[in-house]
């Protein structure tokens, strides 16, 4: 497995936010490096309460990354990044793919035993808010938003 992690410290000046990033293969070691990283991450945030939301939704996006985006890019080893940056009161996590095809919500059916097609709607259930943006000249990046206060 390839990765390459990089961060910034959490006691920058104020107007900085903290950011940490990882890049992983696409495999079940990476998936398994992507959610330790967030975990240790948030751990050295004091961010522990968001631990489970927080890789709940890195592990879908990630894993609608790895389903629909990565075969459909071009030749080469491709890469996804994971991004985690703390802000006034909300981290805002981010996966990074080669690919250009737009994600795809559907709502849910109320059928739980559907096998497929729930990820972004766990993702919109846990976050804030989420979306995505394109990065030029190929490739996207999604994003959530989840508060930073403690459950209650």
């Amino acid at each position: 497995m390839e990765a390459d992690a990089t961060s910034r410290s959490a006691g920058l000046p104020r107007e900085r936010p903290a950011s940490a990033a990882l890049r992983v293969a696409c495999s079940a070691e990476g998936f398994a490096r992507a959610r330790v990283f967030a975990r240790e991450t948030l751990r050295g945030w004091s961010l522990d309460h968001r631990g489970d939301d927080a890789v709940l939704v890195i592990t879908e996006l990630v894993s609608n990354a790895v389903t629909h985006a990565v075969p459909s890019a071009g030749a080469g080893a491709p890469e996804v990044g994971l991004g985690l940056v703390l802000g006034p009161g909300r981290l805002t996590l981010t996966v990074s793919d080669p690919g250009d095809n737009t994600p795809v919500f559907h709502p849910s059916d109320g059928s739980a035993l559907q096998e497929h097609g729930r990820g972004l709607c766990i993702v919109d259930a846990l976050s804030q808010e989420w979306g995505w943006t394109p990065r030029p000249p190929a490739g996207k990046t999604v994003w959530a938003t989840l508060s930073t206060r403690p459950l209650i």
